[in-house]
């Protein structure tokens, strides 16, 4: 079944809240941030996965990536090339990934993602509620690309 991934639109909002929540996702900052997410969907306009970003300057935190069980590994990299666009077209230099899944880590790194320790990190970074959520978190991690 071919998918479409596209830039999500004021309309979407509800329906994008929706699967966040249903993923089990905060859906804060959707709003403010709609445009800076993506949906897929497949023809029938079903969302499969989603991913945004919180801009934060000249770099972005990846938010909200949810995904149905059915995507393959491809779509999911499709997702993330499109995302790195949408980031670049938007002027921002870095993305940020933060985290608490190790599991995740190796699929991340080969996106091109690199760890990042907290010291590290630049000071717009801690201006995100999320970032100082996933701070009190354990086994939290933060990663990067350049992009």
């Amino acid at each position: 079944m071919e998918t479409i991934i596209r830039c999500a639109q004021t309309e979407d909002i509800t329906r994008l809240e929706l699967f966040l929540e249903e993923a089990g996702l905060s859906k804060d900052g959707v709003q403010a941030s709609i445009d800076y997410f993506l949906v897929m969907e497949n023809h029938a306009e079903e969302m499969k996965a989603t991913l945004g970003i919180e801009p934060l300057g000249k770099v972005g935190l990846l938010r909200s990536l949810a995904i149905r069980p059915d995507l393959t590994e491809k779509d999911l990299f499709l997702l993330f090339e499109q995302i790195f666009i949408l980031a670049r077209d938007r002027q921002l230099t870095t993305l940020y990934l933060a985290s608490n899944k190790k599991s995740s880590l190796e699929i991340f790194r080969l996106i091109g993602f690199t760890e990042e320790i907290i010291e590290n990190l630049p000071a717009e970074l801690f201006q995100s509620e999320h970032v100082k959520h996933i701070l009190t978190v354990d086994n939290s991690f933060f990663l990067k690309i350049s992009i």
